[in-house]
């Protein structure tokens, strides 16, 4: 079974229009998901950010971004993840990785063996493709 690990603006170009093809990429994954055929793994981390993404950037309320965590949450394939092994984000914070939530995500691909990660942000996937993990491609 594929395993996913997604990022926040991988969740941002879903709810939003602002790159059709990113959210096409990431509706794909999420059916992949939804139809047992991967597993979407999503740190808590992520979930935070994108609350504030969506709040501060995009303006949107808090009832309706609750909603939409409701509603990603409950689809088949998805698992929330809540655990951090610092020992392991700090294998890339901050000299592989340098933002501290990527290294956090970057930490989690790297302990699901065999996983991908879902990210559109180019400097995350050079820093991800140095460091050896896999990019969703």
């Amino acid at each position: 079974m594929k395993k996913y690990v997604i990022d926040t603006n991988a969740l941002i170009s879903f709810v939003t229009d602002r790159n059709p093809e990113q959210q096409a990429i990431v509706k794909s994954v999420l059916e992949s998901g939804s139809r047992l055929r991967g597993v979407v793994l999503c740190h808590a981390h992520v979930l935070t950010e994108f609350v504030y993404v969506l709040e501060k950037v995009y303006q949107v309320t808090p009832k309706e971004i609750k909603d939409m965590i409701r509603d990603f949450n409950a689809l088949p394939g998805v698992k929330i993840i809540q655990e951090i092994d610092f020992k392991a984000v700090f294998e890339y914070w901050p000299e592989v990785v340098g933002d501290f939530g990527d290294a956090l995500v970057a930490s989690l691909a790297k302990a699901q063996k065999g996983s991908v990660l879902l990210t559109f942000d180019q400097k995350f996937l050079a820093q991800i493709k140095n460091a050896g993990l896999s990019a969703y491609s």
